[in-house]
């Protein structure tokens, strides 16, 4: 009785340790999840594409494990008054929870706030303030199987994509870059 519940557990961890997904199916889910986000907000605002990130999974020794977490990320170029960061947070935590993320974690810094969650298949997203008042937004999934990636077309540092990442926000938007507290009639 022993031995079978051993092996029932090692089999178990065996199949958690399996990758569901391939380096391409995460850079295309968080591709997706990220373009939802940005429909997602009201009134629209201007992005572009963030630098992905891969990093290779290792086992506490140093050896890889023919893994890689990988993250894709936007960076919205349209300028978000301190007085509007709060609205932007709220449309994006409703938005993923209606997408049934979970495990929402708020840090309410009032010059670099940021929200952060898991989706349902484990994938992480984050919308983070920086310190220039820059907004970014980062999904991504860890230790997925090794693979060839494909990019779009306008992604930072790939080829045909531009050599540097835009950070600073420099486009005006009525509702987004209004001091005001009251929300804007045409949103």
């Amino acid at each position: 009785m022993l031995l079978v519940a051993a092996l029932t557990a090692c089999q178990g961890r065996k199949e958690q340790e399996e990758p569901a997904m391939d380096m391409q199916q995460a850079g295309q889910r968080a591709e997706a999840l990220l373009d939802g986000t940005m429909e997602a907000i009201h009134p629209s605002v201007k992005w572009v594409y963030g630098t992905p990130s891969e990093t290779p999974c290792s086992t506490g020794l140093n050896r890889p494990t023919g893994t890689t977490t990988v993250f894709r990320s936007r960076n919205i170029l349209t300028l978000v008054s301190e007085q509007r960061r709060g609205e932007l947070l709220e449309q994006v935590r409703r938005y993923w929870e209606q997408q049934g993320a979970r495990d929402f974690s708020v840090f309410s810094d009032k010059d670099v706030p940021r929200i952060r969650a898991t989706t349902s298949d484990g994938f992480s997203v984050v919308l983070q303030v920086g310190d220039i008042g820059n907004v970014f937004v980062r999904a991504g999934a860890g230790c997925v199987a090794d693979s060839a990636m494909t990019y779009p077309a306008e992604t930072p540092g790939t080829l045909g994509g531009p050599k540097k990442e835009e950070l600073t926000p420099r486009e005006h938007s009525d509702f987004w870059s209004s001091g005001e507290v009251r929300r804007s009639s045409t949103s």
